[in-house]
């Protein structure tokens, strides 16, 4: 009897501290600190040699020299992305500290992970999903750690820096894709193909009652199956599922003027963020925003519950979620025109509960001036308006082709990256089109996230003729990613490579004229050519100013002369229309 004691004893003990063995530093210090990137992936690692349902992968590298971890929850064993696809599993992919000073997502998935694989009744909301976990997206960003930065943020006691290791906000890199970071990221995006997507945030602004806010992908970016199904089924079910929870989820705090009192908005993302990124793939994807203000203990617990509510929508919806994708793919690959850029439709809005604190104006104890204070003691709810209708700004016709020199390789290579099919024509052959001439654009006045961001931009289209050289490239715009290839190839969407300084070389002249020279050109130009007299005359007569400045005269001559070069100002990607 006692030898069966002692064995009982010794099994209860050995439980106890392999239980233990699983704790990660967020539960051994009470929710007080958040694990470093050498105890997160130590402890994947060992979740990886213990359990046959769980592996961990590397990918790549990233800026800081290490590779990009993948840690994977496979129920029945299976790490095979084409094989899990082929028997009907879905994917849910987490990306955790893409800002590194935000951990929220990175202790709540290994707590999740963990009890997923070792509680029964956890794996069976995996049984047909499986569970991929970026721990550390921004590596560098985690390895420079610091308690200073989040001014604002409530804990841990030490976090990582937003930048990265060059300093990149990587949130902001998914289509220029400047970072080694991102380069690794599609590779893992394209290969895994999920069906929904989280990105796990805290943000910093205004003060209100929840613990967790979202930023969910605008539906109008959906095909009409998805979008129906997104705003009827998936919102409602995981609005209703964190509710029941006690976490109550409000709308990404955006407000349209200084208070939540005046209204939130839903404002209108382009495709250098994840969320958006991973739309134009049709998948279902958000950004969850825990409050900077409320304890890390709390925010990390709310955000495991909705990583838990996401698995149990995918379990459920499974099916119906892949079925719209695919639907979805096929839908956008046979429109003819698409939407590059959204507005906000600010006579359209919807009335929401909100809860809030009274936000009052105090005298500052710091600069003697008017203050904003959010009075905790009075706390409200009330209907507040919630801008969340956008309609197309900027529509665009389908080509049936792009054609891009073999000078701009790199363009080539960062479609292919994102699975964009890319082809040679093997016969010399010409053909009729068009040619962008940018008319128009603005330019940030200081770097954005290494580049001088041009907006706006404005361009005119000329016929032309383009005969195919040896080495040029060909996208044909029948096909699933269609949606991508547009937000990046045409110039007018706000996230084209053009607008990411891609092609600046463009919009420098490299031929000019003197003066002296001109003038005796110019002269011969306008006797030989009456309609450009004409034109000329014209809008001496029809502007002062351009009648009183000389060197604008001989500009407009030249710059309608053959002496002017051609590709000034040409949009070097030819349409096929």
């Amino acid at each position: 009897m006692r030898v069966l004691y002692f064995i009982f004893m010794v099994f209860c003990y050995s439980q106890i501290m392999f239980a233990q063995d699983f704790k990660t530093p967020f539960e051994l210090s009470n929710g007080l600190e958040t694990a470093t990137y050498e105890q997160g992936i130590a402890f994947y690692e060992k979740l990886d040699a213990q359990y046959e349902e769980i592996k961990l992968f590397t990918y790549g590298s990233t800026d800081i020299g290490k590779p990009l971890h993948l840690a994977v929850f496979s129920a029945d064993k299976d790490f095979d992305p084409k094989s899990l696809k082929a028997k009907g599993k879905s994917v849910f992919l987490v990306i955790n500290a893409i800002h590194a000073g935000e951990p929220d997502g990175v202790d709540a998935s290994m707590m999740l992970l963990r009890d997923i694989v070792q509680q029964e009744k956890l794996k069976k909301i995996c049984k047909n999903t499986v569970f991929a976990v970026i721990p550390f997206y921004s590596v560098g960003g985690v390895l420079n750690r610091n308690s200073y930065s989040r001014a604002n943020q409530n804990g841990p006691k030490s976090y990582g820096f937003r930048g990265n290791g060059k300093n990149y906000d990587l949130n902001r890199d998914f289509i220029k894709m400047d970072s080694e970071n991102a380069k690794t990221f599609v590779q893992i995006f394209h290969l895994w193909q999920p069906d929904i997507q989280i990105d796990n945030h805290v943000t910093n602004g205004a003060d209100y009652q929840y613990f967790m806010t979202n930023i969910l992908a605008n539906p109008a970016l959906y095909a009409p199956e998805m979008a129906d199904y997104f705003k009827k089924e998936f919102r409602p079910d995981l609005l209703n599922k964190m509710k029941k929870k006690n976490l109550e989820m409000s709308p990404y705090v955006e407000m349209r003027s200084n208070t939540p009192d005046s209204g939130l908005v839903q404002n209108v993302r382009s495709s250098r963020f994840s969320h958006t990124y991973a739309t134009q793939f049709n998948t279902i994807a958000m950004v969850a925003e825990t409050h900077m203000l409320k304890p890390f203990k709390q925010r990390t617990e709310a955000t495991y519950q909705l990583m838990l509510s996401l698995l149990e929508i995918l379990e459920k919806d499974g099916v119906k979620i892949q079925k719209n994708r695919k639907k979805s793919f096929e839908y956008f690959q046979k429109q003819k025109t698409y939407v590059l850029d959204w507005k906000i439709n600010d006579k359209k809005f919807e009335m929401i509960d909100f809860k809030g604190y009274a936000a009052e104006q105090i005298p500052s104890k710091v600069t003697g001036q008017l203050r904003t204070f959010y009075n905790k003691s009075k706390p409200y709810t009330k209907k507040i308006p919630y801008y969340n209708v956008h309609e197309a700004k900027t529509t665009i016709e389908k080509p049936k082709m792009y054609i891009i020199p073999k000078v701009y390789g790199n363009i080539v290579k960062m479609l292919e990256m994102n699975n964009v099919v890319v082809t040679r024509l093997e016969k010399a052959e010409t053909f009729k089109g068009v040619y962008y001439f940018i008319k128009d654009y603005k330019t940030v006045a200081k770097p954005f996230e290494g580049h001088y961001l041009h907006s706006d931009v404005v361009v005119e289209k000329k016929k032309a003729e383009y005969a195919l050289q040896e080495g040029d490239w060909v996208v044909l715009t029948n096909q699933p990613n269609i949606n991508f290839i547009m937000n990046v190839l045409e110039p007018q969407a706000p996230d084209s490579y053009f607008c990411w300084n891609y092609f600046d070389i463009i919009l420098q002249q490299k031929e000019y004229y003197s003066d002296y020279v001109f003038e005796d050109i110019a002269e011969k130009l306008l006797n030989e050519n009456a309609d450009l007299k004409k034109r000329f005359e014209a809008k001496k007569q029809q502007e002062p100013e351009f009648a009183k400045n000389a060197k604008a005269q001989l500009d407009f001559i030249y710059y309608n002369s053959p002496h002017y070069e051609p590709n000034h100002l040409r949009y070097p990607i030819f349409r096929v229309e």
